[in-house]
């Protein structure tokens, strides 16, 4: 409820913002591209290439906040308002898009949402042994829940460059030849380090990931056959694990003989810690994998630069 009225407050400022200004998209020629999250906005720059002179690429996440936890600023809005697409993830998370958008007063903005483009390659959150689900559901759920974390799967990755390339040449006509040539290069190197992955998984002698946190890692998993046991879904709210859920999680690194636990980037390891306190042996150690929920890229690190970071990781944990 605090989200939504916080939306509220927000779209009203801004509609007073954009009134008063008598708000005009820009008239220089240059095609505007918004994109909500890092990974996705590193992927179109990829695309782009260097046209900053003709196509301006900005990212709304910019200031480390969780995809989960954002609401547009009136700046976001009135950028919107100036822009010719708008790229978001889909799912529950990106829902401010069908209030922000109307608001905009941007009657020529295209939208695109990764999960419509992924299409049947979506996947619905899954709850898996052991998981802790949510304590409060909702009263009246439309539809199934998808996953969003879609861009932790490098065969999205590539599968959505080449889709967003398609949807930046409907917009950028002159440019699409360009676009389309830079996808395939961009999708080359995904391939490439998705192999890498492929490689590691199948020489590694344990298959399964056991997460004391949040698992929005789903994707990935899938991808290279791994079992995974967890404390929560990707998009889970909780943050206190239950004796039940804790003791599950210790059990099963007992019975499998694992020698990690790993948590996202963002956690503080308390439920990691505690699960390796409640096994037998109590000597496993914490291993963090990066979700890119909240990257921005200020450091110079790019997707694929977090992913084969992300691969060393993995390769400690399957062994």
């Amino acid at each position: 409820m605090k989200k939504i009225i916080a939306l509220a407050l927000c779209l009203i400022m801004a509609a007073g913002l954009l009134a008063s200004c008598s708000q005009q998209k820009k008239n220089d020629g240059k095609t505007r591209i918004v994109v909500s999250i890092f990974p996705v906005y590193d992927w179109v720059r990829q695309i782009v290439g260097d046209k900053s002179d003709s196509v301006e690429v900005s990212l709304l996440l910019d200031n480390g906040v969780d995809l989960h936890s954002y609401q547009p600023t009136t700046d976001d809005i009135a950028e919107i308002a100036d822009a010719d697409l708008l790229i978001g993830v889909g799912g529950e998370s990106d829902k401010w898009i069908d209030e922000v958008v109307p608001a905009s007063g941007n009657d020529d903005l295209k939208v695109v949402l990764l999960l419509d483009l992924l299409g049947d390659r979506a996947k619905e959150e899954e709850l898996v042994e052991g998981m802790q689900g949510e304590e409060e559901e909702e009263e009246e759920e439309e539809g199934p829940g998808y996953d969003e974390h879609v861009w932790l799967s490098l065969k999205n990755a590539s599968f959505l460059t080449e889709k967003l390339a398609g949807v930046l040449s409907d917009v950028d006509k002159e440019r699409a030849d360009l676009y389309k040539k830079n996808a395939a290069a961009y999708a080359a190197k995904l391939d490439e380090v998705d192999k890498k992955y492929e490689d590691a998984v199948s020489a590694a002698p344990v298959k399964t990931i056991l997460f004391g946190d949040r698992f929005p890692f789903r994707y990935m998993a899938d991808d290279y056959g791994l079992t995974y046991y967890a404390a929560f879904v990707g998009c889970s709210s909780e943050s206190e694990a239950s004796f039940e859920t804790v003791a599950f999680l210790a059990g099963k690194v007992d019975e499998l003989g694992l020698k990690h636990v790993l948590q996202i980037e963002t956690s503080d390891g308390a439920i990691a810690r505690t699960v390796i306190e409640s096994t037998k042996t109590k000597d496993q150690d914490i291993l963090t994998l990066d979700s890119l929920q909240n990257a921005t890229g200020a450091d110079g690190e790019t997707y694929l630069d977090v992913m084969e970071s992300n691969l060393d990781v993995l390769k400690k944990a399957l062994n």
